[in-house]
């Protein structure tokens, strides 16, 4: 007796294909419904309002702006120079360690703690004495220089 050549998992594997073929073409007629072709200009545009979201409302032209193209800065703009006087803050000892030779002195304006250390010291100093300093960037944050006593 002949058996059929075709086995179940033959016949199982074409039914894959075919739901496959009819999936893919279904789809393909979804997005031939939904498409944006034959739409007019209009219906495309978009437009952005005074809060900078995105709308289909064309803007009022009655608030328009106008804007000097000098006045348009591209970039970051460049800092001005700050003057050494600016530089010198003033502040009270909370911590010194003579020992150690290490303090902190807490900022009078920001009230931050910035640390010192004896080599940015140009008079001795001890904990509750003001002081006047100059900040730089450190390695772990702001550090006091040039402390002199108030």
């Amino acid at each position: 007796m002949g058996r059929s050549q075709e086995t179940f998992n033959k016949k199982e594997k074409e039914k894959k294909k075919q739901k496959k073929r009819e999936d893919k073409a279904s789809k393909k007629e979804e997005r031939k419904t939904n498409s944006n072709k034959g739409k007019s200009l209009d219906s495309m545009l978009a437009y952005i309002d005074e809060d900078g979201n995105i709308t289909a409302t064309p803007p009022d032209p009655k608030k328009k702006q106008a804007i000097k193209q000098e006045d348009i800065q591209i970039g970051v703009p460049k800092q001005a120079e700050l003057d050494p006087a600016d530089l010198i803050r003033k502040g009270t000892v909370t911590h010194f360690n003579t020992s150690k030779g290490y303090g902190f002195i807490r900022d009078h304006e920001t009230q931050d703690s910035i640390f010192v250390h004896q080599n940015g010291l140009t008079s001795s100093i001890k904990e509750g004495d003001k002081v006047s300093f100059e900040v730089e960037k450190g390695l772990k944050g702001l550090n006091a220089i040039n402390v002199k006593l108030v």
